[in-house]
């Protein structure tokens, strides 16, 4: 009985992840992989590359978890700088191009791995295809960030414009200020890290303020100005007009979903691929979809979200391969967890924000409190707000904020353990959490914020 044939579209996270578990469970003579990857780099952490940027990072190979090299010694055919630019649903092939030799040719599959990722977000605005306009979503973004940054020499009082203030903006602020450019970030909002509510994106704003990164809100971008050289030199909005000897764009991300809509797949209201539990496409036997490139569920909201992180990925390459494997997986969704930094200050985010849940027709109480990372009298102890949402009446947890140092980030991981647990804010203040005073007070800054939620709902009625 001859061989089934597994085609993977995408070379990273996601789908290397299903194709190499798929390989763990099957082997070559019962199953073939076939594995297409558009560009230089597979089994990657985009994640990372904010840190190489700014040298945090020493090397671009240290961001490679495994080469294309160690991919086929399992097996795994995996073809380099080969993009799908056309998939036939119904006659079960897809259309590759080798971007080298500008060949194209047709591979039928018993069993489809969509993992196409995310594109950076960039309008159509005159100019942005100029030199020195840079998105940081791929390795090869990150390459050729730094090939410009190093065109500029030892030029002086070097400028760097950041487009966004979201996850990727302020890393990459942070990158740019570390490799001693003067930054200035240009936001459409009302606050950076809209991800956050603005009372809580108003104290990362003071923060970077305080760094020496220019942060200035509710600019938005009109076009991108040049020299005689064609390279930018100035990035015009609303608000003014900026210099910048390089511009690096972080308005975020959305799934790279146009050749699975060309061949008709159903896609959600984020643009993402819609899959069930097992990341298998919704209404096609044979076709799993997993990484930045679909919707999860929104555990806390009841409904589908568009979410670009690696840990998710991994997640859902690990749920495919056991399936097409013969073995057994499900996804069951997020609840919306994340966290960044600029320098030292520590951002954290778990569940709703405020206008998450209005959305979804919840009524909710909020609490707000300073604390400390360690005990008060223990050396080094730093302050961080906690902000906490909590359904009234029920009191069920629904969203934590985190803004910090000093360890503050990793704290969201109770929180979105109690999320996931459907745990009340009431329940949470019994948590038997570790406790000594370089690492926390009596009363940890999470706990303490569960105790004034508890006081909130029952304020208000609950």
């Amino acid at each position: 009985m001859a061989a089934e044939r597994l085609v993977v579209i995408g070379g990273d996270a996601a789908g290397m992840s299903a194709a190499s578990q798929a390989r763990r469970l099957k082997g070559p003579d019962a199953l073939e992989i076939v594995a297409f990857e558009r560009g230089h780099f597979t089994s990657y952490s985009a994640c990372g590359i904010p840190y190489w940027v700014s040298g945090d990072v020493e090397a671009r190979d240290d961001l490679i978890a495994r080469t294309p090299e160690e991919h086929r010694e399992r097996d795994i055919d995996l073809r380099m700088r080969t993009e799908v630019t056309e998939l036939d649903v119904p006659g079960r092939r897809v259309k590759a191009l080798d971007r080298e030799s500008g060949e194209t040719y047709w591979t039928g599959y018993d069993k489809l791995v969509i993992a196409t990722g995310a594109r950076p977000v960039r309008p159509a605005l005159p100019g942005m295809d100029a030199a020195g306009v840079h998105g940081v979503q791929t390795l090869d973004d990150g390459q050729a960030l730094l090939d410009s940054l190093d065109g500029l020499g030892a030029k002086e009082n070097r400028r760097a414009v950041v487009v966004g203030a979201g996850y990727i903006g302020v890393e990459m602020a942070e990158a740019m200020l570390t490799r001693g450019f003067e930054v200035t970030v240009l936001n459409r909002g009302e606050q950076p890290m809209a991800t956050l509510d603005p009372d809580m994106g108003r104290l990362v704003h003071e923060a970077m303020d305080g760094l020496g990164i220019t942060t200035v809100n509710g600019a938005a971008v009109t076009k991108i100005l040049t020299g005689p050289d064609g390279r930018v030199s100035e990035v015009a909005t609303d608000a003014g007009t900026y210099p910048a000897d390089v511009v690096v764009l972080g308005i975020g991300v959305e799934p790279e979903t146009a050749l699975a809509r060309e061949a008709g797949l159903p896609v959600g209201p984020h643009g993402g691929l819609l899959t069930d539990l097992a990341m298998r496409v919704v209404g096609h036997e044979d076709i799993w979809a997993g990484g930045d490139c679909v919707e999860v569920q929104d555990l806390v909201a009841g409904r589908t979200r568009h979410i670009a992180l690696g840990t998710h990925a991994n997640k859902h390459g690990q749920v495919i391969g056991s399936n097409v494997g013969g073995g057994y997986g499900t996804f069951p969704g997020v609840v919306g967890t994340a966290v960044s930094k600029v320098c030292d200050l520590e951002i954290a985010r778990t569940g709703l924000r405020e206008k998450d849940a209005r959305a979804v027709g919840l009524r909710y109480v909020t609490a707000t409190v300073e604390s400390t990372g360690r005990a008060g009298y223990y050396p080094g102890a730093k302050p961080m707000t906690v902000k906490m949402i909590a359904e009234l009446r029920t009191g069920r947890l629904l969203g934590v904020q985190i803004v910090g140092r000093d360890g503050a980030a990793k704290r969201v991981d109770v929180a979105a353990v109690a999320l996931t647990a459907g745990m009340t804010v009431e329940q949470m203040t019994a948590l038997d959490l570790g406790y000594a005073p370089p690492f926390s007070p009596v009363w940890d800054p999470v706990l303490v914020a569960a105790r004034k939620a508890v006081a909130a709902v029952r304020g208000a009625g609950g």
